[in-house]
């Protein structure tokens, strides 16, 4: 099978700080199961106190450029995908329908558990319960397929016939909801209600930007999720697929974007039009998020995006992170641990003031984000940081092209 694609590399690295301390996650108010027509005056606080705040957090400062005046969407986050800092945000924790971006936490929750080259022949019962105009790529009852073509469909396509394929393989969707919510509460994601895998529109089905944002750099640190999520086209049984994510594909009103390496978008007649993308520039790696566009033009989730890209890469190094990322929690330290960290650097009365549900020792920085990936398992570092190392192909390559 030929695909074409771009690959982001992600790596561990660890930025050791071993005088870190883990606080205690603030309060956050209870969530509900229904989304709301404004945001609500108070949200999560998870990764600091200003991202549960509703409309626009960023500093701006003296060579700061201002943000774009266009964008319309409900709620949006840019963020470094390296450090953590979140950039900028709008009504970042607002607890919205994802839509199909949901699908990569279900990639993060499966993508380990099959190899790749596992074949499975498609039984009815696969494919029972899937919403009405769900997107397919085109399963067939009595076909063999390979989990690798699986997870093509689920990426390139979006397909809902692939999720509930995978579904089935993991013991079923009702198992595989539970697994999918047991993974977001480990990566801290308390926006997230999972109802179903595959991101149809299902009542108290929802998530918010900072959670999405959350997902994709999880997956991220698998290779196997970067080599989909990056995937322009591909075979898929007789014929072509291309990824309908229009910044990495390309369309008649929008171009590839420059540096773009994934990652997931969606649609649904409740969620609108949502998207999480990353992309590398000038040594720079963004993770951007949008949800729901009010402004409803052909492709406009990708052109708010686009934007922000842009804003992001030019404020990066100049704007005051409002926020960060924070860890899974099976990659804080233990209360153990960080006392006699704080003990033998003799900072254990530090007053540095922490950020909601994250290790921090200084602000809202990276060093203060307490995750290491490496061989594919989380470390428990005091101090240690999602390290993005870039490799990218040649420049020609980066330009929209098609396999055969």
């Amino acid at each position: 099978m030929n695909t074409g694609g771009r690959s982001l590399l992600i790596t561990s690295a660890t930025l050791l700080s071993l005088s870190v301390t883990a606080p205690a996650a603030l309060a956050a108010p209870a969530p509900s199961t229904s989304p709301t027509a404004t945001p609500p005056a108070r949200m999560s606080a998870v990764g600091g106190e200003r991202l549960g705040l509703p409309g626009t957090q960023v500093d701006l400062a003296p060579g700061v450029p201002v943000l774009p005046k266009d964008i319309t969407a409900r709620s949006w986050i840019v963020t470094d995908a390296e450090s953590g800092e979140v950039l900028a945000a709008h009504n970042a924790h607002w607890r919205l329908p994802p839509a199909s971006t949901l699908k990569m936490l279900f990639a993060d929750t499966l993508l380990p558990r099959f190899p790749k080259q596992e074949k499975h022949k498609v039984v009815p019962s696969d494919l029972a319960g899937m919403g009405a105009g769900s997107s397919v790529v085109g399963i067939k009852e009595g076909h063999t397929y390979t989990v690798h073509d699986l997870w093509l469909g689920v990426f390139l396509r979006s397909g809902n016939d692939a999720v509930h394929t995978l579904a089935a393989m993991n013991h079923g969707v009702a198992q595989t909801v539970r697994d999918m919510q047991d993974h977001a509460d480990e990566l801290q994601a308390r926006d997230t209600h999972v109802v179903s895998p595959d991101g149809y529109d299902e009542p108290g089905q929802l998530s918010s930007a900072y959670d999405l944002t959350l997902f994709a750099r999880s997956g991220l640190q698998k290779k196997d999720f970067r080599d989909y999520c990056s995937t322009v086209s591909a075979t898929f049984e007789s014929g072509e697929i291309r990824n309908t994510n229009r910044l990495l594909s390309g369309d008649t009103d929008v171009p590839v974007y420059q540096g773009i390496a994934g990652v997931k978008n969606g649609n649904t007649t409740n969620a609108g039009a949502t998207f999480t993308g990353v992309a590398e520039r000038n040594g720079k790696v963004l993770l951007v998020t949008v949800m729901n566009p009010e402004k409803h033009e052909h492709n406009e989730v990708y052109k708010e995006t686009a934007k922000l890209f842009d804003w992001g890469f030019q404020a990066a190094g100049k704007v005051s992170p409002v926020g960060e990322l924070v860890p899974p929690k099976s990659a804080l330290p233990s209360p153990g641990a960080s006392a006699a960290a704080g003990r033998s650097s003799g900072t254990a009365g530090s007053s540095a003031k922490p950020v909601a549900g994250a290790t921090t020792g200084s602000g809202y920085g990276g060093a203060g984000t307490a995750a290491a990936i490496a061989g594919g398992a989380l470390v428990l570092l005091a101090g240690a940081a999602f390290l993005v190392n870039r490799r990218w192909p040649l420049p020609d390559l980066m330009r929209r092209r098609s396999r055969p």
